[in-house]
């Protein structure tokens, strides 16, 4: 695949993008106090993972074909007891942030969605740019169950 200069700019975006996804996805779930939401942050940052493998992938001029989405199940967030209230605190604080970056990464994948040229490089796009509404969603999902959200 033959990157045009925007696309090129773009990707290289993308990829420090992904990389800050994954640096605070690992951080928080290494401080988080909730078991569950360090287990949505590592399974998050995994994913955020191949989409940086994509990223690199294509600017190295590889075509990169993606297999069908990956729906998680958001159903299954609970109430967690927190010790006390600055532990939910710090995990709110991490939650909203996340969440800003994602809403921030979902759209710098939309744009690079019409920018790019060949087809196979907007489905991948449009494909990662899915999973980021879905990490979005995951996260507010937890945020809901634990009054996190307003």
């Amino acid at each position: 695949m033959t990157l045009t200069q925007k696309e090129t700019g773009l990707l290289k975006d993308l990829k420090g993008q992904e990389q800050l996804c994954i640096e605070k996805y690992r951080k928080y779930a290494a401080e988080a106090k909730s078991d569950q939401l360090r287990n949505l942050f590592n399974n998050i940052a995994s994913v955020e993972e191949k989409h940086l493998t994509w990223v690199t992938d294509m600017m190295n001029g590889k075509d990169v074909a993606t297999t069908s989405e990956i729906h998680a199940d958001n159903q299954n967030c609970t109430a967690f007891s927190y010790p006390d209230e600055d532990s939910r605190q710090k995990d709110a604080f991490f939650c909203r942030d996340l969440l800003a970056t994602e809403k921030h990464a979902s759209s710098l994948y939309d744009v690079s969605v019409f920018e790019f040229t060949n087809p196979t490089a907007r489905k991948t796009l449009n494909r990662i740019q899915s999973d980021e509404q879905q990490h979005g969603e995951q996260l507010y999902a937890y945020m809901k169950a634990n009054n996190m959200y307003s």
